[in-house]
């Protein structure tokens, strides 16, 4: 069975990034990632590409005069690279109607929290202040709304009395390794739909 060939985009320390590379580095994961960009050329992350042997460059979003020609260059170098899919792991940039329509259904993104809840940044402080006592991540596919694609996968942790943003985001953090790696099987192995809002999953 061919594997589902995967872009990553990120933008800082890359630890979702090193997560899916470890799962497609493991027997019979239906993924690889042939390419990795980063709008930051001081990114951690790319470490990762370099030492797993992916191709990888900078992309630096502040040499364009729109978004729109940054993304459309984007677009060309992930084409270029014969990638079917892209998985957005940390890239912190908000990607334009054009290039979500470009790649509709084609696109994910992990967000630190439980969605639709703190959608947005400083999800751990926003759950801490609003008293709730569960906390998450969330795997979604990207569309024009930010942060409100069809969800795939959810992984939850308890929110501890003592919590600091430090630590909940900590604990968020390694269940965002799991989800990550649960959502590209199901999507590689095509064993999911999307029925309006919602994502339909199986086996």
């Amino acid at each position: 069975m061919s594997k589902l060939k995967v872009a990553v985009l990120i933008s800082g320390r890359g630890s979702n990034l090193k997560a899916l590379l470890d799962a497609c580095d493991t027997p019979n994961f239906p993924a690889e990632i042939v390419h990795v960009i980063s709008n930051k050329k001081t990114a951690k992350g790319l470490r990762y590409a370099e030492e797993y042997g992916v191709p990888y460059e900078v992309i630096s979003h502040k040499d364009f005069a729109t978004r729109a020609d940054f993304d459309m260059e984007l677009h060309e170098h992930i084409k270029k690279s014969g990638a079917e899919f892209i998985c957005l792991a940390g890239f912190m940039r908000v990607l334009s109607n054009k290039f979500v329509d470009l790649w509709k259904d084609k696109v994910v993104n992990i967000h630190p929290s439980l969605l639709p809840s703190f959608k947005g940044v400083d999800t751990h402080k926003q759950a801490l202040e609003c008293g709730v006592k569960y906390h998450g991540c969330t795997v979604h596919f990207v569309v024009p709304d930010i942060d409100s694609g069809p969800i795939i996968v959810q992984e939850v942790v308890p929110v501890l009395d003592d919590d600091t943003e430090e630590t909940l985001g900590a604990r968020c953090l390694e269940k965002e390794h799991i989800a990550y790696r649960r959502a590209l099987r199901t999507i590689a192995e095509k064993k999911y739909k999307i029925e309006g809002n919602k994502v339909i999953t199986w086996g």
